[in-house]
């Protein structure tokens, strides 16, 4: 699936590396990577205390714009939760 917007601007605000911060009342520990020199990105959460469990990957192609890749769960269900990630500051 393409990206939207949305979810686009929300990931590039989640700081590359190792974060914590909160999704839809939940806490969660994040790591963002970025790979073939940034044309490639994943995401992977925890839930702290929890079991929930987030991971995608993100391609930044030339020909078919921002290509959204879940790992084994729905795109809505990453979407919303980068799109209502909040880092700690």
């Amino acid at each position: 699936m393409t990206a939207p917007d949305s979810f686009l601007s929300a990931f590039f605000a989640i700081p590359s590396g190792s974060s914590t911060g909160q999704s839809n009342g939940r806490r969660y520990i994040v790591s963002r990577s970025e790979q073939v020199s940034g044309k490639s990105h994943k995401l992977v959460a925890h839930e702290l205390g929890g079991t929930d469990y987030i991971s995608l990957n993100l391609y930044l192609t030339r020909d078919s714009g921002a290509l959204l890749r879940p790992c084994e769960m729905s795109s809505e269900k990453v979407i919303d939760f980068v799109v209502a990630f909040k880092p700690d500051e």
